[in-house]
């Protein structure tokens, strides 16, 4: 593989970045790459399996995908890609869906029972770490959601251990943005999905996100601001 350039070598950066400030990375780890089959998590799979052939630390990956029985499947897809990318992958099918009454089935219900499934495949896999593909904008859109409807100042941790250390979470596109995702995912054709949810339109996430780019017209600068407040907390203005 040559020198990165374009969108990756950028993306690449802010992920070496993100990795070295929160020291998301060990030698030897084995990590699973959760792949939904959107931009974000083939980007991330992509970046993370090419940043292999220069960087001093050495990990594997394995990428897994959880088939939750929708009626568009894109397992096969999937694996064709995997394969194709010549990339250790492994295939997960629940049938949590067909137990499940259509009236229950929304945004949490849906990443709650694949997030479990995650876990479960990751630890039998014996992997180190499981790698999600939220980015910056997810991580500012989960600050405001969080303030607005549960009353807390909270967000996604770039990396976060759970169940006493045995799963340790990482999410290396946090210093990336969405809009840098879209274009690389477009100039190297990667074959994403879409959400099919109905409810992904509407959601308050999706709110969050409209609100955010009203704001950006007025203050360019708003993600990061939303981003490092997290950061910047003045504990003497707090009640």
């Amino acid at each position: 593989m040559g020198i990165l350039q374009g969108p990756e070598f950028y993306i690449s950066k802010r992920i070496g970045r993100a990795i070295i400030d929160y020291n998301m990375l060990s030698e030897g780890d084995k990590i699973a790459v959760a792949v939904s089959g959107g931009k974000d998590s083939l980007t991330l799979l992509r970046i993370l399996n090419d940043r292999r052939a220069f960087v001093p630390l050495k990990y594997n990956l394995v990428a897994v995908h959880i088939d939750m029985g929708y009626p568009k499947s894109i397992s096969k897809k999937l694996e064709r890609y995997f394969k194709q990318a010549n990339v250790e992958y492994h295939i997960e099918k629940v049938d949590t869906l067909r137990k499940t009454k259509k009236k229950d089935i929304n945004c949490f219900w849906c990443s709650w029972n694949r997030r479990k499934a995650l876990f479960e495949v990751a630890d039998r896999l014996k992997c180190t770490k499981v790698a999600l593909g939220h980015h910056m904008d997810d991580i500012i859109e989960t600050i405001l959601l969080n303030l607005f409807f549960q009353g807390e100042i909270s967000a996604m941790k770039p990396k976060q251990e759970l169940f006493k250390g045995k799963i340790t979470l990482i999410r290396p596109l946090a210093y990336v943005e969405e809009y840098m995702i879209k274009r690389f995912a477009k100039e190297e054709k990667i074959p994403h999905d879409t959400c099919v949810c109905p409810n992904s339109v509407t959601s308050n996430r999706a709110k969050m996100g409209k609100i955010i780019q009203d704001l950006k017209k007025t203050c360019p600068e708003i993600k990061k601001n939303i981003f490092r407040s997290v950061r910047r907390i003045k504990k003497d203005y707090l009640l």
